[in-house]
């Protein structure tokens, strides 16, 4: 299982608002994903600042959804915006 927690930080109110205005399709579609056990994006006390929280049965699952989403509407949206991720195996 990989499990993978961290950010996603917005350097602007620009920013943020491109994550609100893509973030529900993006967990949609994260979700529906062959592998994904759990998807959580949801936003913290600074409302630049996103916690993630995920996880996938394995590495290969993972890798589609890395591929997915970087191909995505999401992924082309907030290219800029800064992920402060970690990766952990179970």
């Amino acid at each position: 299982m990989i499990w993978i927690e961290g950010r996603l930080v917005c350097a602007t109110s620009e920013e943020a608002e491109t994550v609100r205005a893509h973030l529900a399709e993006h967990i949609r579609l994260s979700r529906a994903e062959p592998g994904c056990l759990s998807f959580e994006v949801a936003p913290s006390d600074d409302p630049l600042i996103w916690t993630v929280r995920e996880s996938f049965v394995d590495r290969a699952a993972f890798d589609r959804h890395v591929s997915r989403t970087r191909q995505s509407e999401w992924g082309q949206a907030t290219a800029g915006i800064r992920r402060d991720f970690a990766e952990k195996d179970a």
